[in-house]
């Protein structure tokens, strides 16, 4: 496995398997990696001649008063099980090489970053797109794949890819979950023990909601009340947005009469946890 810590060095080793034919697929994060990232590479392992990995704490895609600072880091631990996933090469970049002195040009989609996340989060999404399309370009990949748990990052990406022809195949990777229910998320390391309890509260509301879908109930609205006292019922919750929508569009759904998407955002303590499922009413 070779680590590369400068842009030009991982495009001189991508152009490098290009001219042999070599196929690349490709796993952004952001690092501190757990299972739900170990599950993209194996994923991507088998669908190309080379996997690539890269860790990059991107700060243009985190605004004021968030976690830039103290989000969690464990180059060591990543090393370890990048290499033991199989991955072939790791982008290793600073801060400086991606948004050098001067730099000026971000991407911007009309639409869909104004749901959900995009709400309480407004530049977050625009940090995203900018930082992914440089990483396309440097890493130039065939295949690249991100998690369903970040579902509107992931309609995000593939909208971009179609509207600026990108040559990449966008995959999804699903939600990873804990025993006990939990989306694996690097954000989990800063619970304490009361508020890895109450952050349960997420995927259980999300069950609560397929049962009564399940059981005929077609307004979102009653639903959405049911899951927001459900929540509340917990300590340390303070809920950013319970939301049903197209699964395409993001746009909201007041009445469930096709598969949807369930989205929601949860502050637990000073944590803020995302979750969300698809479920499609029983016929």
């Amino acid at each position: 496995m070779e680590i590369l810590k400068t842009k030009n060095l991982m495009q001189q080793w991508s152009k490098a398997r290009k001219k042999k034919d070599k196929t690349i697929c490709f796993v952004p994060t952001m690092g501190y990696l757990h299972q739900g990232h170990i599950s993209l590479l194996e994923k991507g392992k088998p669908l190309c001649d080379e996997l690539v990995l890269s860790i990059f704490i991107n700060p243009t895609q985190f605004g004021p008063n968030e976690d830039l600072a103290a989000y969690p880091v464990d180059i060591e631990k990543d090393l370890f099980l990048a290499e033991a996933a199989g991955v072939t090469a790791v982008f290793l970049p600073q801060k400086e090489d991606i948004y050098p002195h001067n730099f000026q040009t971000k991407i911007f989609l009309d639409r869909l970053p104004s749901y959900l996340c995009g709400h309480s989060r407004p530049i977050h999404f625009g940090g995203v797109a900018t930082v992914v399309t440089k990483l396309f370009h440097i890493v130039m990949p065939d295949v690249a794949i991100f998690g369903k748990k970040d579902y509107q990052q992931l309609q995000i990406i593939r909208q971009m890819v179609c509207d600026l022809d990108f040559d990449i195949k966008i995959l999804g990777g699903e939600i990873v979950r804990e025993s006990d229910g939990l989306a694996m998320s690097s954000r989990n390391a800063y619970l304490t023990a009361d508020q890895r309890e109450s952050a349960l509260s997420l995927s259980r509301s999300i069950q609560m909601a397929a049962a009564a879908i399940a059981n005929g109930e077609k307004k979102s609205g009653v639903i959405q009340n049911q899951m927001e006292s459900f929540i509340k019922g917990y300590p340390h919750t303070r809920i950013d947005y319970i939301s049903f929508c197209d699964p395409h569009t993001l746009e909201s759904v007041d009445i469930i009469d096709r598969q949807i998407l369930l989205a929601l955002a949860v502050h637990v303590g000073k944590t803020r946890l995302i979750d969300n499922c698809l479920i499609a009413p029983s016929q």
